[in-house]
């Protein structure tokens, strides 16, 4: 009978009737008892009441008994630690058994109880079984040292339990050999710093000694082992590969994959002349091959490794086009995925067949595979030009079958077409305006909506197309309307005669009854632009657009890099480094391919944007590299320009900021060239016809008071007498990682002394090459910060070296409103490449010396400055006391006018000028008892508010 009887009793008064069968003297019904124990255990149920019963059954020959009682151990050891002691004597007393199996079993059992109390117990048979004269005991020691490290990583260091898991890489037993690498592969995981693997080429050897003999699961150990080995020259990086080759012909997949990455990390070093080179390359495609015969889930996991390999060395798979053609009964998935490494492979050679293939597909049920099979037609015409002519063609047919999504894809993608070959396929957009009613994606309405306005001059009704868009402009989406503002002002600049009236149609439709801040700039900049210098607006929007490449989905090559170095693991199915997705304070290394010895060429893609996720510490304020690319062109290349100053007294708040959306309280210090660009007065008008400027009362303004009321000083920006001062300054951090910036990690942090503000930094090469010709520039931002300086980096930084600068900044840049307020973007520039971060400064920066008001001065500001205007804010856990409060805040420019005290509570009135000139007016409560203090603000530009409330937290518990 089977022991699924054990799973049906439910009877009351069970754990009674146990209790006594565990204790009868016959061996048989003990070991009906105990299994009975692990059948309601393994259901759910508490049989914890049996522990100190079922413990006493250890004492037994019986390995079964044995077994299904360290089973029960195991499960309730953590909830009965302290009945769990009672076991270890038995432990100790089976570690020295004459069989090797008992032995085994005890030191495996030991390693899963997970009680901190039990652990030094377990020390002492622990090293007799890592001696042990059985291979399959020291096998089972060497994983349970890495399970105790996990539970006390001091005890096994000083038990010297690293050191006998070292020596026994040098056994002779391969299947010892293995689970020692596991195990310190394991340990060192969760100490990077740690070098616990210290590979060596006699150590390499005897790992390619016992790779031959081991399970498959001790070879994947082994290779991924060898995988993180440095060979010292190109000799050593051959006879490894030489010895891992066979590995390819294994039947276990993990462990072909494995092989995979040893190769291609170690192919790095070879010579491309070398005839070993090529025989390497030939034997690397048949296992790829044959991973693809397998069920369709291995098959995934096997194409989204082939797409990085592919990327990496299209070579390997050149000839190989056929096994990625797509079979009827593959899933969805698989197709995708094969599709993908169908145009990676797509050259002039097997063109014919892809194509002949992708026009199948595209006729298919399945509509994500169709919509894919048409976009990959497109892509082919863009990567292999001898193709373009029957791409073009073939997605013309496509288009008269009139199937609504093909005809989509089929307009998006030969959009890209036209971008890729000008003035070549532009005969075929009469077909395309046929199709006009029948679009309905944004994707596809936006490409077609580009083509007309791109093309205006060959479409005689041109107006008209782009008029029937208009009608629904504010049920459309984003990507659609922006499109359609484009494309309206690019058919302006063509006919102006006749559009007149839709340009400026479009134009209120953007600015004034849009709410979508992009919307509302582009539209405001076209405006500006086509107001004051049509000229210059032409060569502006009808400007050579660059020819699109090749390859727009590939992997940025750095992080290309990374990811085959973790082929078969589960980065190289996400194609995102394990950063990206493991979380907790397991170590994450950065792993990157030895530099190449052979030839110098780099890696053949064209270089994109990091497709890494932003960093964890500032989540809201990273763009992405693409983002920054379009802010670059904001990036004023020529020093920053500063005009005469504005007399002070005439300023009106009301001014409008076109670009920035309203924070025009923040241009105190802007020049007069800038007010009259940003307020929309009818001065604004350029030559452009009858052009109307931008209206001032429409934009979002933000109005304040006019500057009367004995305030004439408020914004006179001539700076007080510098007086030393103690502003806090945070410590460093990091801003740029290395891996999205090519190897250049840039940490850094900012600090104002003595009324100069800069920006501390530190520069750290990890990178194998040497980096020089540092330069760096601020996007605009809130208050105008800029360089006052070049970036002097005075030798050029070798590898693994750091270098501080203090960069000083001044405050006479450009200014546009950043979202969040204190957001700085910055683009550093080096031999390798341009890259971009932002980060946050602190407004305390901002804070000038003579920012102390005079106290009547301060009482009629307080009062003129509207009640709406003042915001509350809680500064929690701060035990400090009122004149240590006063000091530690005057050390950051924070000046105490009066102090009073009412009912018991302190009360300080603070002032605080920034650089641009912008009063903050403070009132802090402060009760001696209670650590929560109460702080309210009052400016004429509440948005700074909340930041100047950051500050005080920042300096206060600092």
């Amino acid at each position: 009978m089977t022991d699924s009887k054990y799973f049906t009793t439910t009877k009351k008064g069970e754990i009674f009737e146990l209790k006594a069968e565990l204790n009868s003297d016959k061996k048989e019904k003990k070991k009906e008892a105990v299994k009975k124990v692990i059948a309601s255990m393994t259901v759910g149920k508490d049989v914890s009441a049996l522990f100190p019963d079922v413990v006493n059954c250890m004492q037994t020959d019986n390995l079964e008994l044995k077994k299904l009682v360290y089973l029960y151990l195991m499960n309730y050891a953590k909830s009965q630690p302290d009945m769990a002691i009672m076991a270890v004597n038995t432990f100790v007393k089976d570690c020295e058994d004459p069989n090797p199996l008992i032995r085994a079993l005890a030191v495996r059992t030991m390693g899963c109880i997970r009680v901190d109390k039990i652990t030094e117990y377990l020390c002492e048979p622990l090293r007799k079984c890592l001696k042990d004269e059985d291979p399959y005991v020291r096998k089972t020691a060497a994983v349970c040292v890495a399970k105790l490290h996990d539970i006390n990583a001091q005890l096994v260091e000083d038990q010297g339990f690293l050191d006998t898991l070292k020596d026994l890489i040098s056994d002779s037993n391969p299947m010892v050999v293995a689970n020692a690498v596991a195990a310190l592969s394991e340990i060192a995981e969760s100490h990077p710093s740690s070098n616990l693997l210290d590979l060596n080429p006699q150590s390499i050897n005897k790992l390619l000694t016992a790779l031959n003999e081991c399970t498959e699961w001790g070879q994947i150990f082994i290779l991924d082992c060898l995988a993180n080995y440095m060979p010292k020259d190109d000799r050593e990086a051959q006879s490894i590969c030489e010895r891992v080759t066979p590995r390819l012909s294994h039947a276990n997949s993990a462990v072909v994959l494995s092989a995979v990455k040893v190769l291609m990390k170690f192919m790095e070093m070879l010579s491309k002349d070398l005839d070993y080179y090529g025989t390497l390359l030939k034997k690397l495609a048949p296992p790829l091959v044959t991973l693809l015969s397998a069920e369709p889930e291995l098959q995934y996991v096997a194409l989204r490794n082939i797409n990085l390999i592919v990327q990496k060395r299209p070579e390997i798979l050149k000839h190989e086009m056929k096994v990625f053609f797509v079979k009827y009964n593959d899933p969805i998935y698989v197709k995708l995925e094969k599709l993908d490494i169908m145009i990676r492979l797509a050259s002039q050679a097997n063109i014919a067949q892809v194509l002949a293939e992708l026009k199948e597909y595209a006729t298919e049920v399945d509509v994500d595979f169709v919509r894919k099979a048409v976009r990959a037609i497109g892509r082919c015409a863009i990567k292999v030009e001898q193709s373009a002519e029957r791409c073009v063609s073939t997605l013309l047919d496509l288009i008269q079958t009139k199937v609504n999504y093909v005809v989509q894809e089929a307009i998006v993608v030969i959009k890209d077409i036209f971008r890729k070959y000008p003035n070549k396929y532009e005969s075929v957009i009469a077909t395309l305006c046929e199709n006009l009613d029948s679009l309905d994606e944004p994707e596809a309405r936006a490409a077609m909506i580009w083509i007309v306005g791109e093309y205006a001059e060959r479409i005689d009704n041109a107006d008209e197309l782009l008029e029937s868009f208009l009608e629904g402009f504010h049920d459309e989406s984003t990507q659609v309307q922006l499109q359609l503002l484009t494309a309206i002002v690019k058919l302006f600049l063509k006919k102006p005669t006749e559009t007149q009236e839709l340009v400026q149609q479009v134009l209120s439709l953007a600015t004034q009854d849009s709410d979508n801040p992009d919307l509302r700039d582009r539209g405001y900049i076209y405006w500006r632009l086509l107001s004051t210098d049509p000229v210059a607006a032409k060569e502006v929007v009808l400007a050579e657009k660059p020819l699109i490449s090749e390859e727009t989905d590939l992997i940025e090559p750095t992080l290309l890099d990374e990811l085959i170095c973790y082929i078969g693991t589960l980065a190289s199915v996400y194609h995102k480094p394990p950063s990206a997705f493991v979380e907790g304070s397991r170590g994450v290394v950065h792993k990157s391919l030895p530099p190449r010895t052979g030839s110098s060429e780099s890696a053949e893609s064209p270089d994109t944007a990091p497709s890494g996720g932003p960093s964890a510490d500032q989540p809201s304020v990273i763009p992405t590299q693409g983002d920054l690319l379009g802010d670059l062109l904001n990036l004023d290349l020529g020093p920053p320009v500063s005009g005469p100053p504005m007399a002070t007294s005439s300023v009106q708040m009301g001014a409008v900021d076109l670009l920035g959306g309203g924070l025009d309280s923040l241009m105190g210090d802007e020049s007069e060239g800038l007010r009259s660009d940003v307020g929309g007065s009818p001065a604004m008008g350029g030559g452009g016809g009858s052009f109307t400027p931008a209206p001032s009362t429409t934009a979002p303004t933000n109005v304040g008071a006019p500057l009367g009321s004995g305030l004439g000083d408020l914004f006179d920006l001539t700076g007080g007498v510098g007086t030393l001062s103690g502003s806090y300054v945070a410590p460093k951090t990091v801003w740029l990682p290395a891996m999205k910036a090519k190897g250049l990690e840039i940490s850094g942090t900012f600090s104002r002394q003595v009324g100069s503000i800069s920006m501390d930094l530190v520069l750290t090469n990890k990178a194998l090459q040497v980096m020089s010709d540092f330069a760096i520039q601020f996007n605009r931002n809130s208050f105008g910060l800029a360089p006052a300086a070049p970036l002097q980096v005075h030798a050029p930084l070798a590898p693994n070296q750091s270098v501080e600068i203090s960069l000083p900044l001044n405050t006479v840049g450009s200014v546009m409103k950043m979202e969040p307020l204190n957001n700085l973007q910055v683009a550093v520039k080096n031999n390798i490449d341009v890259f971009y971060f932002s980060t946050l400064y602190p407004l305390h920066i901002l804070f000038v010396e003579d920012g102390k008001m005079e106290r009547q001065m301060f009482l009629a500001t307080w009062k003129d400055i509207p009640n709406e205007n003042e915001t509350q804010f809680q500064i929690k856990d701060c035990s400090l006391g009122a004149d240590a409060v006063s000091s530690k805040l005057q050390g950051s420019n924070i000046f105490t006018i009066a102090k009073r005290n009412v009912e018991g509570q302190d009360m300080l009135y603070q002032s605080l000028k920034l650089t641009n000139g912008i009063w903050v007016l403070a009132e802090l409560r402060i009760q001696p008892s209670n650590p929560s203090f109460t702080l309210s603000l009052k400016c004429r530009a509440p948005e700074v508010s909340q930041y100047i409330y950051q500050a005080y937290e920042t300096i206060l518990k600092n």
